[in-house]
């Protein structure tokens, strides 16, 4: 049946021109795909010709010598990159953004400066600011700034007390590391910013972290009652001082009004004194009539006698006037 088959297929002609062409075409093809290729929006395409820098293009499209002349490494100067310790996030965009899980303990084990050892997990975040440097002056700039990275975290750690780094250091640590690694990156002229480094999980060693938690409890207890004190404080103390100032100045008002009063009765006695001293019997007849203009009112008993009465016995209707208020 084969032969069958092979006899039934038409014999097609195939010429050396035919041969010929289909190479050009195939060359053509294989020219057209490799003479151009595209720079992402994030990077900067650098242009290296038979092995040696040649020049960087921004992104785009763009032509090339094929046939391995010419080679293109795409260098992401517009994303932000990060490398972490301790830990690894899923999804890196960077290829040494993490190292082998099996490392993880090692390098987050640091020495403090009293001589105790913390768990210090930490990432930094950075970009690159020259594609040259970055490709060129370096071998290995990842892994060389993986240890830079750790070398500045241990030095910046071992000048403090493991207390500041599981507490109230963590800001100072994160700025100065930033400095540190910034100052030595570009003295290799890396090519790169440090954009930021931040603390993660700090904690002290396993066998040790159970004491450690009961003495920030009694610390975090301690600084709860200094607060609930300074509360008590800030309430009593400012009632008190209005309490003591209210009562001054009613001590004050109450001065003032007894020496203007004091000053009012010594201006009417002067006063009354001048004018008894022109006329005397006017004066008393005066003071008299006034005096009794303020008794008279309040008595509620009165009774008026005759100057020349003998005695006052005979007139008192005294059951009359039993149990009346005087």
């Amino acid at each position: 049946m084969n032969d069958k088959f092979e006899q039934s297929l038409p014999d097609i002609p195939i010429s050396p021109r035919q041969i010929a062409l289909g190479i050009v075409i195939a060359l053509a093809v294989y020219l057209g795909y490799s003479s151009f290729y595209t720079v992402s929006a994030e990077s900067v395409g650098v242009v290296q010709r038979f092995g040696h820098y040649h020049y960087v293009v921004d992104p785009g499209l763009h032509f090339k010598i094929p046939f391995g002349v010419d080679q293109v490494v795409q260098v992401p100067v517009k994303r932000q990159l990060k490398e972490e310790f301790g830990f690894g996030t899923p999804g890196a965009t960077f290829t040494r953004q993490m190292s082998d899980p099996r490392e993880w303990e090692l390098e987050t084990t640091i020495v403090t400066g009293d001589l105790n050892a913390a768990l210090v997990e930490w990432v930094i975040q950075f970009r690159i600011e020259n594609a040259f440097d970055f490709l060129f002056k370096v071998r290995d700039p990842g892994d060389a700034l993986r240890d830079i990275s750790e070398s500045v975290m241990r030095e910046v750690v071992g000048d403090r007390t493991v207390d500041e780094v599981l507490t109230i250091g963590r800001q100072d640590i994160e700025a100065n590391a930033q400095t540190k690694m910034q100052e030595v990156v570009n003295l290799y002229e890396m090519g790169l910013r440090i954009d930021q480094v931040q603390l993660k999980n700090v904690n002290p060693p396993k066998p040790v972290k159970a004491s450690f938690d009961e003495v920030n409890e009694a610390q975090q207890e301690r600084e709860r009652m200094i607060n609930v004190a300074r509360g008590e404080y800030n309430k009593a103390v400012p009632q008190a001082r209005g309490t003591a100032e209210r009562s001054i100045q009613a001590g004050e008002g109450y001065a003032i009004q007894r020496v203007n009063q004091a000053e009012g009765d010594a201006a009417k006695f002067n006063a009354l004194l001048a004018e008894y001293i022109k006329a005397p019997g006017v004066t008393k007849r005066r003071l008299y009539l006034e005096t009794l203009q303020e008794v008279l009112p309040v008595v509620k008993n009165k009774i008026v006698l005759d100057d020349k009465a003998a005695s006052v016995l005979p007139l008192l209707q005294l059951n009359a006037m039993q149990g009346e208020p005087r």
